[in-house]
């Protein structure tokens, strides 16, 4: 049973790995609210600020033509330059107030997530096309949850519409009779009104959809202790089998730290704790360590130098400081010398008192 829970559930938060991968995917936090608040806040602020040159631009455009009709040709070169004038003036009119609508749903996607290129969404799945599966999502908590979120927004943007135009319905009475440039004002007027109320009311809706949608995907996300672990070993490795290399490894340093102490000049120890073979020969730049080690390996590497007549030398701060600094095969540091050059001294005056 606990393994069958490690496997199923999904009780551990994402690992950034995880999240990479989803990004990788196209499986991103998407909020549907949040594309629209931003096309419609474009709309509110392109109509709010270029409404009157466009207004302007397309009647100069439809005035000329109507003034002009009668010169205008009918024949097929005529009609199309006809079509091509009106297509180049009719998008340069527009064509700034497009284009901060296309930024605008551009950002409404980049602020949720950054770019993603991925073709695995657009990729064929049975599962799109399943009758159950398409029951299933039709009726899931998403689903409902977009539904009430559906009736919510139409019944809260109506009842504002409503309030906003129900003083404003002896005016549209009037509009039947009203100057076209006087209608194109009003209509201006209460278009930017219904814009920026509609604005206003969707920022609340999508900063909520942004967080739900966000909590959907996160759970969606979650990994069972299993997926934790297998990640673990694909990316760091298994910590069992880590463990038993390192063991591997320190034991062949140790056997050849054991090997190599037969050929050292000294042993230098605390007498209980620590203990540094250095090997010194004429010629050498400085004296190399060989072998050191604490407790059980220093009393080791002290036996094997006893077996083999090695000079021990007592010396604790030295060979404290010897086996804090000093790697395996490495020379003597220079702030050191003086110390290790007092105990060689001593053992080759030693070696040759008992020559003699």
């Amino acid at each position: 049973m606990a393994e069958e829970t490690e496997d199923t559930e999904k009780s551990e938060d994402p690992t950034h790995k995880r999240l990479e991968d989803a990004l990788k995917r196209g499986d991103v936090v998407k909020s549907q609210e949040v594309n629209t608040w931003f096309v419609i806040a474009g709309a509110t602020l392109a109509l709010s600020t270029f409404s009157g040159s466009m207004a302007t631009d397309l009647a100069t455009t439809f005035r000329g033509l109507i003034a002009n009709a009668h010169a205008v040709s009918i024949d097929q070169g005529g009609l199309t330059r006809l079509i091509e004038k009106l297509g180049t003036e009719v998008f340069a009119s527009v064509a700034v107030p497009i284009l901060l609508l296309v930024l605008a749903a551009i950002a409404g996607n980049v602020i949720q997530h950054r770019l993603v290129w991925s073709a695995e969404q657009l990729l064929p799945k049975l599962s799109k096309i399943s009758p159950i599966a398409g029951a299933k999502r039709l009726f899931s908590k998403l689903a409902l949850v977009n539904f009430a979120k559906g009736l919510a927004k139409l019944a809260i943007i109506g009842a504002i519409m409503t309030w906003l135009m129900w003083p404003e319905r002896n005016r549209l009475d009037t509009l039947v009779t009203a100057e076209p440039m006087a209608l194109i004002g009003l209509s201006e007027v209460l278009s930017v009104k219904l814009l920026g109320a509609t604005a206003i009311v969707l920022a609340l809706i999508a900063g909520l959809d942004y967080f739900f949608q966000y909590r959907q995907w996160f759970e969606r996300q979650k990994m069972s202790l299993r997926e934790v672990k297998d990640e673990f070993r694909s990316t760091e490795g298994d910590p069992v089998i880590k463990g038993k290399l390192r063991q591997v490894r320190q034991n062949r340093m140790r056997k050849r730290m054991m090997a190599a102490v037969p050929k050292a000049s000294v042993v230098i120890t605390n007498p209980t704790h620590y203990a540094v073979a250095l090997q010194y020969e004429r010629g050498m730049n400085a004296p190399v360590c060989v072998a050191k080690g604490i407790d059980s390996l220093a009393l080791k590497i002290r036996e094997i130098a006893a077996e083999h007549r090695i000079p021990v030398v007592e010396n604790p701060p030295l060979a404290r400081a010897l086996h804090a600094t000093v790697e395996i095969d490495g020379e003597v540091k220079p702030e050191q010398y003086r110390a290790v050059a007092e105990v060689i001294g001593y053992v080759m005056r030693l070696r040759r008192a008992v020559a003699r």
